[in-house]
């Protein structure tokens, strides 16, 4: 397709937002607007990035000299992906549209042009470039590890989800770009086929994401950890470091094997495959290119000795969890306490939750485990004559109440039906305010433990939810 054709596929959007609100989790952020570029794709689909909708109250598309603006329809999210799908039910939407004609993944220094609505103004822009590098790399929006093709062309806030094509034929969305005083013009493209895996992934009619092996590896390059191993000189692999409880390997794999194949293909000792002539990329693009369900076969060594070993795909398993745009927080107030859960979205709410050296250990260091499924925090006190002395804890990681070990929120809701005789206890590994938690004036506490009257604590429900305007004492999921 010529210029004046590739236009004809490309949409801007408008979103109203409502994000979450994690300081008072039964409500709310105040509404904003947003918005981003889209392109469409065959059956009156209109494809864009997941982020460009995450939160979305109310969205509006509108096609390049129209005037007019269509209410969208979301149909689909894939935050694993970055993508998203909506649709416009007015056909006279579709009225003049063409859709995108899907290309394969272009080669090195391949020239492209990058179609969207930036900041800056209001038009239609188009920016040019070449692929300067193609591997696998953390998605921002999913903090996912998927293929993704880096560009010198311009990308910039709004072009988020428009179309860039190479010889007419659509090779990627825009989605993220990578800014710092040392590096320049570093834009990054969701290439088709992750595009596609989204699209196969929802011929069941649901989306279940990307799948994730579930380990931690280290690179086998040093000839004293290759003998401590037992791999010959020709062979070639990755060491198992950790295996996540609840993952696909769970079971299956162990500490101290070495992946040697993923279904046939060498993985080398630096973790790399190869993707085609003269490419190679993480071997978790082999992972990532399946669907959750699949059965896939590796080839390891275990102590010496080479097995096969057959692995069915899961979702991606984490102790803190990912961003989950689609999901409003979950919560548990009783006596006046809020609890919560640990995620990536509550730590990254705020500066002192994202620095705060607990947390971090928790979401780099920490894995799933039996013991704990969930980091459950009193993320604060809804001040009452009840919780006097306890008005200023904020972010207490939960061990256990009532004698209860809790694993997960829903141990809370559990426990505090079960009262150690006469009080509530609950047992923290950590207590302190936001301000308190960086002052030195304040004494840090490990082990602390808040008791509250069993019989007060009942009398006083119903009004500290009255008094704070909190309309249920739980989120949804757990009612």
């Amino acid at each position: 397709m010529g210029e004046l054709e590739l236009q004809r596929c490309v949409v801007k959007l408008f979103t109203v937002v409502k994000e979450p609100n994690y300081y008072k989790p039964w409500e709310l952020a105040y509404q904003h607007t947003s918005g981003g570029s889209a392109c469409i794709i065959e059956g009156n689909r209109i494809l864009t990035n997941a982020h460009v909708v995450a939160y979305q109250m109310f969205v509006q598309a509108q096609k390049p000299g129209d005037t007019k603006k269509y209410t969208a329809r979301i149909l689909h999210v894939d935050h694993d992906t970055e993508t998203a799908l909506l649709t416009v039910d007015d056909p006279k939407f579709f009225e003049g549209t063409i859709p995108v004609t899907f290309g394969e993944l272009p080669p090195r220094n391949a020239k492209v042009t990058v179609y969207g609505f930036p900041v800056g103004g209001d038009e239609l822009c188009i920016t040019a470039g070449v692929v300067s590098r193609i591997e696998v790399r953390t998605y921002t929006h999913s903090q996912r590890n998927l293929l993704a093709l880096q560009t010198d062309a311009a990308i910039n806030p709004g072009n988020s989800g428009g179309p860039v094509f190479m010889g007419g034929e659509l090779i990627g969305i825009a989605f993220q770009s990578y800014k710092r005083k040392d590096l320049e013009r570093a834009g990054y493209v969701v290439p088709t086929p992750v595009i596609r895996h989204m699209l196969e992934d929802l011929e069941d009619g649901r989306i279940d994401g990307v799948p994730d092996l579930g380990i931690y590896w280290q690179k086998v390059e040093a000839t004293a950890l290759r003998e401590y191993l037992g791999l010959a000189e020709d062979e070639t692999g990755v060491r198992v470091s950790r295996v996540l409880y609840g993952s696909s390997a769970h079971g299956v794999l162990e500490v101290d094997d070495v992946i040697t194949s993923i279904e046939g293909t060498a993985v080398a000792c630096d973790g790399s495959v190869p993707m085609r002539d003269r490419d190679r990329v993480r071997f978790e693009y082999l992972i990532a290119r399946h669907q959750v369900g699949d059965t896939i076969d590796l080839g390891i060594l275990r102590a010496g000795k080479p097995l096969r070993v057959r692995v069915t795909l899961q979702k991606y398993v984490a102790l803190v969890a990912p961003p989950q745009p689609d999901r409003r927080p979950s919560f548990f107030v009783f006596g006046g306490l809020v609890f919560t859960v640990l995620s990536h979205d509550y730590m990254h709410d705020w500066e002192w939750a994202k620095e705060h050296h607990r947390y971090v250990n928790y979401y780099y260091e920490v894995m799933p485990s039996e013991r704990r499924k969930e980091v459950v925090i009193v993320h604060s006190v809804l001040a009452h004559e009840l919780n006097l002395g306890y008005h200023q804890v904020q972010g207490a990681v939960v061990e256990r109440i009532n004698g209860v070990d809790i694993t997960e929120l829903r141990d809370v809701v559990r426990a505090v039906g079960l009262p150690a005789g006469k009080f509530h206890v609950i047992e923290t590994d950590f207590h302190g305010s936001r301000r308190a938690s960086f002052s030195s004036d304040f004494h840090h506490s490990y082990g602390t433990r808040i008791v509250l009257d069993a019989a007060k604590a009942e009398a006083a429900h119903k009004a500290i939810l009255e008094q704070h305007g909190v309309p249920s004492d739980r989120s949804p999921d757990l009612r």
